[in-house]
């Protein structure tokens, strides 16, 4: 029974996953049908990112109060209403009204499934489920594309929502599930530490800004790339350019496949070096000086690869860095730092393309991935000298 449960784990990660490339694959045409500048993205994406920094850093009560089950159905719930709410609207103010439930969906889930991952699969397991969430990030730019080519942008939101819908009617009759096969250990859950005791322990905030950085260029290539083939290559469809949203998540999905069958034995710290290092290889191809955009979508791809190892081996990591008594709030905290950096540096790129023009954009993204790796090695420094 273990490993249905398991398979609808899966699921739920390729439910993360599903709404998040939508804004970036769809934008280049919504701003037009809006009638607002391409910058304004940035804050529908800061809006959404706003209510998920809320929802993770009320994680740790939840976590102690409410099975993960009921977390999750909730969570599909609020992100199904996020998406049938998007498809219907007509203002741009009315995205700011459904990044509300959009937002609240994505927080919790997020925090309370990698909390349960992380103390009861391998290193292994957390990063095939992460690639599931690549599976969903790929999946919804391509029907955003189907979406601009046979009807409109609205019908994408519309058509990923009743795959959403599906999802939550498998976790519902899973229930049963959880409660069989559940290794959660009510009164260890119910003794973990608050938030104030958790960013006592030595690391912890360095791997929040670590984390913090990552998802800052994640991000930022989850809601630019379309933008950035638009605004760079020429004689290209509408839903050629939203394809290319998929980019980076095709390269994530790849990279913790990769990850999936070697973690157990690197572990996590060497899987998160050599992910950096891909990524810098791929930002390299981007900032090459060519006409064509097939070396440049090669480069993002390649990006992807490296980025994916990272934010599932740095989840992985906190039981063992910081104890379990600590991990459900360490992990709602680095969510809540990596939604902060999801927050504002999309919105701080599309200010600065604006005036400096979107060409900036890779060099942007090796900023950030040079600081994730320069706090990261901090990290492992103050854990391995706490240890001693």
């Amino acid at each position: 029974m273990a490993s249905f449960l398991l398979a609808v784990i899966y699921l739920i990660f390729i439910s993360l996953g599903l709404p998040d490339s939508l804004l970036g694959s769809g934008w280049p045409v919504m701003h037009e049908a809006f009638g607002v500048p391409s910058s304004y993205a940035g804050f529908v994406y800061m809006a959404i990112a706003f209510m998920t920094i809320f929802s993770a850093l009320i994680s740790p009560k939840i976590i102690k109060r409410v099975h993960t089950k009921w977390i999750v159905i909730v969570s599909i719930f609020l992100t199904v209403l996020g998406l049938t709410g998007f498809s219907f609207c007509s203002e741009y103010y009315m995205l700011f009204i459904f990044a509300i439930p959009y937002g609240l969906g994505a927080g919790a889930i997020d925090a309370s499934v990698n909390h349960y991952v992380a103390n009861n699969f391998s290193g292994s397991v957390m990063s095939f489920l992460h690639c599931f969430y690549g599976i969903g990030a790929v999946i919804s730019p391509n029907i955003m594309a189907l979406a601009l080519k046979y009807a409109r942008w609205n019908e994408g939101y519309r058509w990923t929502s009743f795959i959403q819908m599906g999802i939550l009617f498998m976790c519902i009759i899973s229930i049963g599930l959880w409660k069989k096969n559940s290794k959660e250990n009510d009164e260890e859950i119910k003794q973990s530490a608050g938030i104030r005791d958790t960013l006592k322990q030595p690391g912890v905030i360095l791997t929040m800004i670590a984390f913090f950085a990552y998802c800052s260029g994640e991000a930022t290539c989850f809601l630019w790339t379309s933008s950035y083939f638009a605004g760079t290559k020429t004689g290209m469809s509408e839903e050629l350019i939203a394809s290319f949203g998929s980019l980076i998540f095709a390269g994530l999905m790849l990279g913790r496949i990769i990850s999936g069958f070697i973690s157990d034995k690197t572990g996590d710290r060497i899987l998160i070096r050599a992910g950096i290092a891909v990524e810098l290889l791929g930002i390299v191809l981007v900032m090459l000086p060519v006409a064509n955009y097939i070396l440049p979508a090669i480069g993002f791809v390649i990006i992807g690869t490296g980025m994916g190892p990272v934010y599932p081996a740095i989840q992985h990591m906190a039981p063992v860095n910081f104890g379990k008594k600590y991990s459900a709030s360490a992990i709602g905290l680095q969510m809540a730092s990596a939604y902060t950096g999801t927050t504002f540096m999309p919105m701080v790129f599309g200010q600065l393309q604006q005036c400096v023009g979107i060409k900036i954009m890779p060099f942007y993204i090796l900023a950030f991935a040079v600081m994730n790796i320069l706090f990261l090695e901090l990290t492992f420094r103050v854990v391995d000298r706490n240890e001693l």
